[in-house]
């Protein structure tokens, strides 16, 4: 699916360099590189500060706590994504309320987003799925007219635009995950908030070290959630290439769609006001374990991104939706299919896994 041994291989002697700086100096946790990529980070998404914390996750978890989302709250979000997305609301003992997806770009559908508003939402959490931007303008606007919190969960779509502007910079806050395989990916697990609010930002520095701005002075309850100097060193090392392998995803996408033209699947579909960054490249086919099975057996990788709606997640039961409450979502997750994607894929590798594809789907 993902080949990070090329990637590393064409930036070796920058990362070797930068790591070996860092374990000279001794500053291991936080510091000055980690400052630098907090401040690198927010101006590439136009925000104002960047909050480096331990991973995409707690990231999400952080923005909710900033805001006081707990027991008793609900947060409104979509049942297809990662399990994160909704465990990090069920952990502060609020409510995740689902919303259906769209059945072509597998985003939030905001038209049904205000029925789904209560007394008792605080919150809501777009997920821009595989790397595209959800509807913001749309989103924004209900939030709004209900005095709701609008957290982007971008942790697949660093770099997307939504009409021109990046990703993080589209909600009160975005989230971004350094996980290895992500576009921008760290050699561990790695996150930030991105918000141009300063008080927020002001707390959510304090939840990500143990709820202090000085040390051994604790005001407000917080977590151990601080980005290490190592994954930030190599992490402003990688960002100078993230337009450049943005780029070079597109061109693998386009490839796709271009050679599965007329082959019994459902390729992505990428808003015109939207610039995707293709974290994963997912078709949809009825047979979809068959296909899987069947490029399996030719030796091609493949993945399901995702099988399981979190509604029908046994985690998850508590907040009572069961099968057939979300049909959209419950449908592509039968069928979805995720192929490899990296900006190294070569031309004549898509060109065999689309010919396996033909030769299964006709």
């Amino acid at each position: 699916m993902v080949d990070l041994t090329v990637q590393y291989r064409s930036i070796r002697k920058e990362i070797d360099s930068a790591v070996r700086d860092v374990l000279e100096s001794g500053r291991f946790i936080m510091g000055p590189q980690v400052t630098a990529f907090e401040e690198e980070m927010a101006g590439y998404c136009d925000v104002t500060y960047g909050i480096g914390c331990a991973s995409g996750t707690d990231g999400l978890m952080m923005a909710l706590m900033a805001v006081g989302v707990g027991s008793g709250d609900e947060v409104i979000t979509i049942p297809f994504t990662f399990a994160a997305t909704a465990e990090v609301i069920a952990l502060l003992g609020a409510k995740a309320v689902f919303v259906d997806i769209e059945p072509d770009t597998y985003l939030i559908d905001v038209d049904k987003i205000e029925k789904a508003v209560t007394k008792k939402t605080k919150a809501i959490i777009p997920v821009h799925l595989y790397g595209q931007s959800a509807d913001m303008d749309r989103i924004n606007a209900l939030a709004e007219e209900h005095k709701l919190v609008v957290v982007e969960d971008a942790c697949q779509a660093v770099g997307a635009t939504y009409k021109n502007r990046r990703t993080c910079n589209l909600g009160e806050m975005g989230c971004l995950s350094f996980f290895p395989s992500k576009n921008l990916g760290a050699y561990g697990d790695g996150g930030m908030v991105l918000t141009s609010n300063e008080t927020l930002a002001k707390k959510l520095r304090m939840i990500r070290d143990h709820g202090s701005d000085r040390r051994y002075h604790h005001d407000i309850l917080g977590m151990n959630s601080r980005l290490d100097a190592l994954q930030a060193t190599i992490l402003r090392v990688k960002m100078k290439h993230i337009d450049e392998w943005n780029e070079a995803r597109r061109d693998c996408a386009a490839l796709y769609s271009e050679l599965l033209k007329g082959a019994a699947v459902v390729t992505p579909v990428t808003e015109e006001h939207n610039e995707h960054v293709f974290h994963q490249y997912s078709i949809r086919i009825k047979a979809r374990d068959g296909l899987r099975k069947h490029l399996e057996d030719a030796g091609v990788a493949t993945a399901i991104h995702y099988p399981v709606p979190l509604h029908l997640q046994p985690a998850f039961h508590h907040f009572g939706k069961g099968e057939g409450s979300f049909p959209v979502s419950e449908e592509v997750a039968r069928e979805i299919i995720s192929l490899p994607m990296y900006p190294e894929l070569e031309e004549e590798a898509i060109q065999f896994i689309v010919e396996k594809i033909v030769e299964f789907s006709g």
